[in-house]
């Protein structure tokens, strides 16, 4: 592997496939609720899946022995970037295809209906009136500057085919939007999981997917996933997820 690595970056093992990832400590890093959305969503070796928003690339490279092509998105030209290199390292260009672009305009980038499975790890938080310009790096990534929830369940609509998955890491507090805009964009959740940082505390995450096409109702809420013991490790159900 010829590895050169730029001014703010680092190395760090994936634990996954012997795979690797460079990440820019400058910029958004991934975290536990990228690897929580990787090990939730259901998929299938012949899947053509498409990652909307997908930083340095770390959900593809989680998810490439699951599926056989990965599409992915990114509008930072900085992160798109990286997330090439991360493809190349770990050898994967074949299967993964990053898009420097904005998936508010899915339209002119895909065609539609093309997707088994889209994931999305997106913006949580709206931006407050006169916020968007004090947003920076790693707060820009976690508030909704570029892309609203609609847009974001909107393009996950346009690339799905019929009965396609849609799977997405989101917070709690924002559920009913989130059930609200899946409906209205023809996409009726059936699973969906609370993630709680310890079993006496409230859930932070959650991660829920839905059909394109789907009929309404059946929904099945899974037990919560418990992150840590009381003495601060991982629980046995939290580790699966790195399996």
């Amino acid at each position: 592997m010829n590895l050169q690595l730029k001014p703010n970056e680092r190395l760090d093992d994936l634990l996954v496939s012997g795979r690797k990832i460079i990440q820019n400590e400058t910029e958004f890093c991934f975290s536990l609720d990228a690897v929580l959305l990787a090990g939730f969503a259901k998929a299938k070796k012949s899947f053509h899946m498409l990652d909307l928003g997908t930083g340095t690339g770390v959900i593809p490279l989680l998810m490439a022995n699951k599926v056989c092509r990965i599409d992915a998105i990114e509008i930072s030209s900085v992160m798109a970037e990286l997330a090439q290199r991360n493809v190349e390292i770990n050898g994967l260009a074949s299967q993964i295809t990053i898009k420097e672009g904005d998936y508010c305009n899915i339209r002119e980038l895909y065609a539609a209906e093309f997707a088994d499975l889209v994931v999305v790890n997106p913006p949580y938080r709206p931006v407050a009136h006169g916020q968007t310009n004090a947003l920076t790096g790693v707060a820009r990534a976690r508030h909704e500057v570029t892309a609203t929830l609609t847009d974001v369940i909107s393009a996950a609509r346009y690339a799905l085919k019929f009965h396609g998955r849609f799977a997405m890491v989101h917070l709690p507090e924002r559920l009913g939007e989130i059930l609200v805009a899946m409906h209205e964009n023809h996409i009726e959740a059936k699973r969906l999981c609370f993630v709680q940082p310890k079993a006496d505390k409230a859930p932070n995450m959650m991660l829920i997917e839905g059909i394109a096409g789907g009929k309404p109702g059946g929904l099945k809420v899974l037990p919560p996933l418990i992150v840590h013991k009381d003495d601060g490790s991982y629980t046995g159900e939290l580790l699966k997820y790195y399996e």
